[in-house]
């Protein structure tokens, strides 16, 4: 966790230090969401197969995700502001602080079962999340006075938008490349790294300058909910549920672990782009991963003391 907290402080101190002024973020967030991640989500999903894949834990997990999804968007307003909200309590930090993390805990078996969810992660949590917040665009022109659209042209819309999205998009072409077995070519493959690698750090450096630049303090009471959230209910959830739908051992733990994970970068890629609840949700990720200091301690304590 340390590693996290120092890369958002030293992004933090970069913007207070006036090197990365506040018009550049947004030139910055292009650069992370438009190029680093496309790189690293292509080249990731480009070795997928998915016969190899153990589905069932992963499916449990996006299941109860999006039942707290569900649940936390009434409790913020159903706009889609609270979209976004809703979004930061359920979306882990799975890249940067998991892998590492489930790979000294659980090793090769546990990140085997980790990347599995990372390769369906952000194309089934993100394309949810970004056609719900996109009918809910649409049903708030109309009451602006925007003309009214077709409800099944708005769904086609939004679909559409979900699929052609940064996010999406790159892992939909990278999984369907992984079925040809062909392969990426070195002279391809290491810019494609080198890029990807890229992405975790620059990402959370680029948190802890809009940190910098952001007037934390009338929002930390809701960033404190939404940490709450995604680092002590989601985690019990996800342990109640899966327990109750018949996970054990390694499967369950990974998933409770992932669960208790910090809100991820992702989160604040997407309030960026959509320009909604940027200062809460920066103030999110920051708040979470310190919080995720005691809770993933304390998840990982407690899964071994379970009964079989």
């Amino acid at each position: 966790m340390l590693p996290v907290i120092l890369l958002i402080l030293t992004g933090f101190v970069t913007g207070k230090a006036g090197w990365v002024r506040r018009e550049s973020v947004k030139d910055l967030t292009n650069l992370v969401f438009l190029v680093l991640s496309q790189a690293l989500l292509f080249r990731t999903m480009s070795s997928v197969h998915l016969e190899r894949l153990s589905l069932q834990p992963v499916f449990e997990y996006f299941a109860m995700a999006l039942v707290l999804f569900g649940v936390m968007l009434v409790i913020y307003g159903r706009d889609s502001r609270a979209s976004v909200l809703a979004l930061a309590s359920i979306f882990s930090n799975t890249l940067m602080i998991g892998v590492p993390l489930v790979g000294l805990a659980f090793g090769e078996e546990g990140q085997v079962l980790l990347f599995t969810l990372i390769s369906l992660h952000a194309l089934i949590v993100l394309t949810f999340a970004t056609v719900v917040l996109e009918l809910q665009m649409a049903h708030e022109r109309v009451q602006t006075g925007g003309a009214p659209r077709h409800m099944l042209r708005t769904v086609g819309l939004a679909m559409r938008n979900a699929v052609l999205h940064p996010v999406p998009l790159p892992i939909l072409a990278g999984l369907l490349y992984a079925q040809t077995g062909w392969g990426l070519h070195p002279v391809v493959d290491k810019p494609l790294l080198l890029m990807g690698t890229a992405f975790g750090p620059v990402a959370l450096v680029l948190v802890g300058i809009t940190l910098s630049h952001a007037n934390i303090g009338p929002h930390f009471a809701n960033a404190l909910k939404i940490s709450l959230v995604k680092t002590l209910v989601h985690p019990a959830l996800m342990l109640a549920a899966g327990w109750l739908l018949g996970l054990r051992g390694l499967a369950l733990s990974v998933m409770v672990v992932a669960a208790a994970l910090p809100v991820g970068a992702n989160v604040f890629l997407f309030s960026q782009r959509y320009e909604k609840e940027q200062d809460v949700v920066t103030a999110s990720v920051a708040l979470s991963a310190f919080m995720a200091l005691f809770s993933v301690t304390l998840v990982m304590a407690l899964l071994p003391l379970l009964p079989d």
